[in-house]
C-alpha cells in the first residue's frame, strides 16, 4: 500500500502542470511549475492587444488562432473586443458567432461546438478557488462544454464544470451553474428550465 501511495505522489510531482490543470487538480502559486501558466498568460497578453486592434473579422479570426494554437474556421466570426486570460485551452467549432465583449478564462478547457451562437458580454469561467481561506489562492479548474446549436443569450455567465445541451437557450443574464439537457430555455440566477424547445 506505500509503494502505491509513493508512486502516485512521484506521478503528480513529475506530470505537466498543464495535465494537472486539465484534470482539475489544485495548483498554488507555489507550484514549482507555475512559471509555465504565468509564460502562456504573458504571450496571451501581448496577442490580445493585436486581436483586438482588428479591423475585421478575418483579421479577429486569424488573431484568436494564433492565441488558442488551433486554426478557426472562416464559417466562425468573432467581434472585438474579445477577451481571454489564457487561450491554449479553448475550442471553437464551424458556423460559431461570437459578439462583443466576451470573456473566457478557458484554463479548465471551453470547447464550443458547431452552430452555436454567443451574445454580447457572455463570460465563460472555468476557474475557482477553494473555500478554504487558508487555501483560497489555489486554482482549481472543471472544463465547459457549449453543444452544437445552442444559444447563450446576452450578459449570460457559465460556471466551471458546466455542459449546455444541443440546442439549449441561456436567457440573457443567467447565470448557469448546473449542466443544461438539450433542446430546453433556461433563464434566471441561479438558471432554471424555463420551458422545452420542440426540436
Amino acid at each position: 500500500m506505500e509503494n502505491t501511495i509513493g508512486e502516485i505522489v512521484m506521478e503528480h510531482k513529475t506530470s505537466d502542470i498543464f495535465q494537472r490543470l486539465r484534470a482539475g487538480e489544485p495548483i498554488r502559486l507555489n507550484d514549482p511549475e507555475y512559471f509555465k501558466i504565468n509564460e502562456v498568460v504573458c504571450r496571451t497578453m501581448e496577442l490580445s492587444q493585436q486581436l483586438n486592434s482588428a479591423i475585421d473579422t478575418v483579421q479577429m479570426r486569424q488573431s484568436l488562432s494564433e492565441i488558442i494554437g488551433t486554426a478557426i474556421d472562416k464559417s466562425t466570426t468573432i467581434f472585438a473586443p474579445f477577451y481571454t486570460n489564457f487561450g491554449r485551452f479553448t475550442r471553437i467549432g464551424k458556423n460559431v458567432f461570437i459578439n462583443h465583449a466576451c470573456s473566457f478564462l478557458d484554463m479548465g478547457g471551453i470547447t464550443i461546438e458547431d452552430e452555436v451562437l454567443i451574445g454580447p458580454r457572455v463570460n465563460l469561467v472555468t476557474e475557482n478557488h477553494p473555500l478554504d481561506p487558508a487555501d483560497r489562492r489555489a486554482l482549481v479548474t472543471k472544463p465547459i462544454l457549449i453543444k452544437r446549436n445552442a444559444w447563450i443569450g446576452s450578459g449570460a455567465t457559465i460556471l466551471p464544470g458546466v455542459t449546455i445541451g444541443e440546442n439549449a437557450v441561456v436567457a440573457a443574464g443567467a447565470v448557469v451553474s448546473k449542466d443544461v439537457p438539450d433542446n430546453v430555455v433556461v433563464g434566471g440566477i441561479p438558471a432554471k428550465i424555463i420551458k422545452s424547445i420542440q426540436a
